[in-house]
């Protein structure tokens, strides 16, 4: 990986993101496979499966897939994303907190302050802070784009 080319070795992905993961020509999939590639470690809050798997039956209807490929494409989740326990983060969520547009979203605003990685989230209120650096799917694109 060019790091002129590319700005970060590490990527806090929220659930938007991985929902799209299971539609097999989403352009997030071809963004978070062509990451993979490029050697970027992809790591989100522990709680990101766990509500993936919640939303199993809407993301089957959704990405008009098969319950055995959402299996799969679970499983490659479980095995490419680092998950952090909220033991890691947790202290920070005061801070977090104060930046995070949303209270769902505070995990994620902590797990990158407690790691300094950048977030992949195409919910446009992540960019009204500087602390965080957020990259949307388009952001990606345009990177990736500069690279191939």
């Amino acid at each position: 990986m060019s790091e002129n080319a590319f700005s970060f070795k590490e990527l806090i992905i929220d659930a938007s993101i991985l929902f799209s993961f299971f539609k097999k020509d989403s352009i997030r999939r071809q963004i978070f496979e062509e990451l993979l590639n490029e050697g970027c470690k992809l790591v989100s809050p522990n709680f990101v499966l766990e509500e993936l798997r919640s939303d199993k039956h809407k993301i089957i209807n959704f990405s008009k897939i098969s319950e055995g490929d959402f299996e799969f494409s679970f499983a490659t989740l479980e095995d490419e994303i680092e998950l952090v326990q909220e033991s890691e983060y947790g202290e920070l969520f005061a801070e977090a907190k104060k930046l995070s547009p949303h209270n769902k979203d505070v995990p994620y605003f902590a797990t990158a302050l407690k790691l300094n990685y950048p977030i992949w989230s195409d919910e446009k209120a992540f960019k009204q802070q500087s602390k965080v650096k957020v990259f949307s799917t388009e952001d990606l694109l345009k990177i990736l784009s500069h690279i191939s």
